[in-house]
């Protein structure tokens, strides 16, 4: 069972306030966290601490143009707490747009340092989500627990590709407030997880979800992840494409496109609207 919380302690210290969102730069209508993976880390390790309730989103181009579409998933994204840039061409955007970042916050990585971190704090992890292959989750634990010996994890389960009906979500909910997990890390992929995260929230006790896509899959070994030389330089989707041709094109080919011609235009009216506001400013006074 989960420690009862300090306020329920009689003489207990009273917790911290739970942590303000950072400053974010808003690319297509989606608000980017301006942050690293150190200030990722430690508003985590703050919600923890403030036993707050709050769900991360890792954004990379595809949620940001998948959100353009889906009512469902943007309201998802815009009620999370934190909505940090996975993909870097993201990272590019957000610069262009003056935020100054040095890298992304790429999931599996967050995940992977997380953990490691985890391993010295003693915050606590659950694993929901992954392949319902025979094995999966248990081979992401096996690794993860290789990695990093102190890592608590204390409960996993594989789950099904949708958002759970009210009664499913009380069951699963009360099997994950029965770990006393303070992390749950889900790998249902996007768009579902960011759903998931949205609708489960409210029903579970866990201070943190962390909504990681692939990660598990990376972190299990069940598949490769691109060349650092490829992320750097933008170039993962096309590495994913090389590997999974026929379930990938389709997306690449129609939001790619779209995200480089909906940017563009987000850009220019960046970029110009001190001179429209100029203008303006100058007609009125020419009135006057």
């Amino acid at each position: 069972m989960p420690p009862p919380s300090s306020a329920s302690v009689p003489g207990a210290a009273p917790q911290p306030d739970a942590p303000a969102r950072p400053e974010t730069v808003a690319v297509l209508g989606i608000p980017l966290a301006r942050i690293d993976y150190e200030r990722a880390m430690d508003w985590i390790d703050a919600m923890v601490a403030s036993r707050g309730r709050g769900y991360v989103c890792v954004a990379a181009t595809h949620l940001v143009m998948t959100s353009q579409e889906d009512p469902e998933l943007r309201d998802a994204v815009l009620r999370a707490d934190l909505v940090v840039p996975d993909g870097q061409p993201l990272v590019w955007a957000m610069n262009a747009l003056g935020a100054a970042l040095r890298s992304r916050v790429y999931g599996p990585t967050l995940m992977a340092r997380y953990c490691e971190r985890s391993a010295r704090t003693g915050a606590r992890a659950y694993l929901y989500g992954g392949r319902r292959d025979e094995g999966a989750l248990g081979q992401l634990e096996m690794n993860l627990r290789r990695r990093y010996p102190e890592l608590q994890i204390v409960g996993g389960q594989s789950a099904p590709f949708r958002v759970p009906g009210d009664e499913e979500a009380e069951r699963i909910a009360g099997e994950i407030n029965a770990c006393g997990a303070d992390v749950v890390w889900v790998g249902l992929g996007m768009p579902l997880q960011e759903k998931w995260m949205a609708a489960m929230r409210e029903r579970l006790e866990a201070p943190v979800l962390v909504g990681v896509g692939a990660a598990f899959d990376f972190h299990a070994g069940l598949v490769r992840q691109a060349p650092p030389w490829m992320q750097s330089q933008g170039l993962e989707w096309l590495f994913r494409l090389s590997q999974e041709p026929r379930r990938l094109w389709r997306r690449y080919a129609r939001y790619n496109p779209r995200f480089v011609i909906g940017f563009a235009r987000q850009w220019m009216r960046w970029r110009l609207g001190p001179l429209v506001a100029t203008g303006k400013s100058r007609r009125r006074r020419g009135c006057d």
